[in-house]
């Protein structure tokens, strides 16, 4: 039966809704705002991420080219100045990634990318510097952060700055990056001339991968130079035939990258 005016409950349902109706819009309101809030977020979100990947394509894409260049040994000058200029190019580029999503996996990328270039021209101050920037970067993943602070002291050991190098791979790091802690540790103390330290460390190093059944030729010479005979690791077995060719992953391409780098 519909309520009128002149029902027994009328003045009670009025006096409610005067009394509760201010709560209830109240709350459709900021329902509503909350669902379109978080559907733009969602939409603005999505759209910055493709951006950052957009930029970041074209700077790997760069970057390859610069490197298939890099190793021609007979550039003519016309191709070594265009050279010159697509390394200029890349960087700016990586900049302006950086500095409009530097919060993003794909500024970290980038950076990889930068420092490597500094690393390979020997231009270990600025290389140092881009690894602090990409350190800066909190994505939330404990190994991104172990590659950035493994590869950062690397660099400071090729500086000659070995006290600040000890002290950065001696930060906590994920089981997985214990073997190349280890290892990193040894060359930092072997550059101070610590033999005893360096041979604990490779050997730990050795002692680690044995676990995981992986086995490092280098790690093996290192020992080896120190009087130290590693002990021959048995390679891995798999019951499962892992396959040929992979799928790329574009977020994970130069992780991966320096991944292995960190491992060698």
């Amino acid at each position: 039966m519909a309520l009128t005016p002149n029902s027994p409950n009328a003045d009670n349902s009025m006096q409610a809704l005067k009394q509760y109706g201010s709560y209830i819009v109240t709350a459709i309101l900021l329902a509503l705002a909350a669902y379109f809030g978080w559907t733009y977020w969602q939409n603005n979100h999505a759209r910055v991420d493709t951006v950052a990947a957009d930029q970041y394509a074209d700077i790997q894409q760069l970057n390859e080219e610069v490197k298939l260049a890099s190793q021609n040994p007979d550039l003519e000058a016309e191709a070594q100045e265009a050279l010159t200029q697509s390394r200029g190019q890349l960087d700016k580029d990586i900049d302006t990634l950086v500095s409009t999503h530097g919060e993003s996996v794909y500024a970290w990328q980038a950076l990889m990318i930068k420092a490597r270039q500094q690393v390979d021209n020997d231009d270990f101050a600025a290389a140092t510097e881009t690894f602090k920037k990409a350190l800066a970067i909190d994505l939330g993943d404990a190994g991104l952060e172990a590659i950035t602070r493994l590869r950062y002291a690397k660099t400071l050991l090729a500086a000659g700055d070995t006290d600040t190098a000890l002290s950065e791979a001696n930060n906590d790091m994920p089981s997985s990056f214990e073997a190349s802690q280890q290892e990193l540790l040894g060359d930092i103390y072997l550059a101070q001339d610590n033999k005893d330290s360096a041979i604990k460390s490779y050997s730990n190093a050795w002692e680690l991968l044995r676990s995981r059944q992986e086995t490092r030729a280098v790690l093996a010479l290192k020992m080896e130079s120190l009087g130290i005979t590693a002990e021959p690791i048995a390679d891995q077995t798999s019951l499962i035939q892992e396959p040929s060719a992979p799928e790329p992953s574009l977020v994970m391409d130069t992780s991966n990258e320096v991944a292995v780098e960190v491992e060698q």
